[in-house]
């Protein structure tokens, strides 16, 4: 059965709903440019009031191994997912469990996956000067072939009402989703997200 993260999470009603709808995971951004920007102390807060059962993923961007492993403890994190230019010696020195996103334009833009010592692969959209939430969706057909040797995270324009066939056409272990379930950034719409989830668990 397919995962799901429900990503850009800021308040505790939407982190409780996305536990309750059967989120396997929930992500924090804690990269100060993104309009889903959470401060470490308040992502904590929410983290201590939900399931024990449902990861909590902290997401950061060309950041230090030293505020990356204080947020880490202060939220006490399941996972860090590393959505900027970090290099695969970057992951490996962190000793942490990790995802890395790369950004996906063109089929050479996956040759890279493989160097990187992480445990999940999350690919994203690419868009200049981004680095993440654009909305936008890849073009699936590349993914077809992607090395399949850590598990595959899908994001980039996900939305209740194209998840099913990009599920299809991937087959990835997870699905990563944020402004396709908003009402607007940092907030999300119940009924959305409540529809992602049920539609990506229904799809084999």
């Amino acid at each position: 059965m397919v995962k799901v993260k429900i990503c850009g999470i800021t308040n505790l009603e939407d982190a409780k709903s996305a536990a309750e709808y059967g989120a396997d995971a929930i992500g924090f951004i804690f990269y100060r440019e993104s309009p889903r920007y959470i401060p470490v102390q308040k992502a904590a807060d929410i983290i201590r009031a939900i399931s024990p059962f449902v990861l909590t993923v902290g997401v950061f961007v060309n950041e230090t191994p030293e505020i990356i492993h204080e947020t880490v403890k202060r939220c006490s994190l399941s996972l860090v997912q590393l959505h900027g230019d970090e290099t695969p010696e970057f992951c490996g020195s962190l000793n942490l469990r990790t995802i890395k996103a790369i950004r996906v334009f063109k089929e050479e833009d996956l040759k890279p996956i493989d160097a990187f010592p992480v445990e999940g692969i999350l690919v994203d959209s690419y868009q200049p000067g981004q680095f993440g939430g654009t909305g936008l969706a890849i073009n699936w057909n590349i993914l077809k072939g992607i090395s399949k040797n850590r598990p595959v995270i899908l994001s980039g324009g996900l939305t209740p009402q194209n998840v099913e066939e990009a599920i299809e056409t991937v087959s990835p272990y997870a699905v990563d989703v944020s402004s396709g379930v908003e009402k607007e950034p940092g907030k999300k719409d119940r009924e959305k997200m409540k529809q992602f989830i049920q539609i990506a668990r229904g799809t084999i």
